[in-house]
C-alpha cells in the first residue's frame, strides 16, 4: 500500500461540525476499502482562498494521512467529485508521514498563543509612534 496526504476543501457555508463529518465519512470509505487513516483527521478551519473556486472566497480545510491501496483512494475521489459540499481536493503521495501535527496545525497553535499573549499584554504596542522630524 502507498502512503498519501489527502486535503479536502469544503464549502464555507457549512458548519465546522459538518466539515468534520465529511472528513469522518471519507475516513470510513478508506477503511471499508482496505486502507487506514494514520492518526486523526485534521480539521484546519476556514481559510481564505488565493482565488475563487466555484464562486467561493473561503473554504473549510481538512487533511487525512492515508496508508491505502489505489482502489480506496479512487473511491474517495469519486465520491468527492459527486459531492456538492466538496469544492476541491488534492492527494499527494509521500515517502513517510511526519510525526505530530501538520505544519498548518502548528501555525494555528502559534497564532493562537501569540493572540493570547497580546490580550494579556494589552494593546500597548499599537500606540502611534511620533516621529522626530515628521510633518504635522
Amino acid at each position: 500500500m502507498a502512503i498519501y496526504e489527502h486535503v479536502v476543501l469544503a464549502r464555507p457555508d457549512l458548519s465546522a461540525q459538518q466539515a468534520e463529518e465529511i472528513l469522518a465519512q471519507y475516513k470510513s470509505v478508506i477503511e471499508q476499502n482496505g486502507g487506514k487513516v494514520v492518526g486523526d483527521p485534521e480539521y484546519w478551519g476556514v481559510k481564505s482562498l488565493a482565488f475563487r473556486i466555484k464562486k467561493n472566497r473561503k473554504a473549510h480545510f481538512g487533511m487525512l494521512r492515508l496508508d491505502a491501496p489505489a482502489a480506496a483512494l479512487d473511491e474517495v475521489e469519486r465520491q468527492e467529485r459527486i459531492s456538492e459540499d466538496v469544492i476541491r481536493f488534492l492527494t499527494v503521495r509521500v515517502d513517510t508521514h511526519e510525526e505530530g501535527p501538520s505544519v498548518m496545525l502548528q501555525k494555528r497553535d502559534r497564532d493562537e498563543r501569540r493572540e493570547r499573549r497580546r490580550d494579556r499584554e494589552g494593546d500597548e504596542g499599537d500606540a502611534p509612534v511620533e516621529s522626530e522630524g515628521g510633518r504635522e
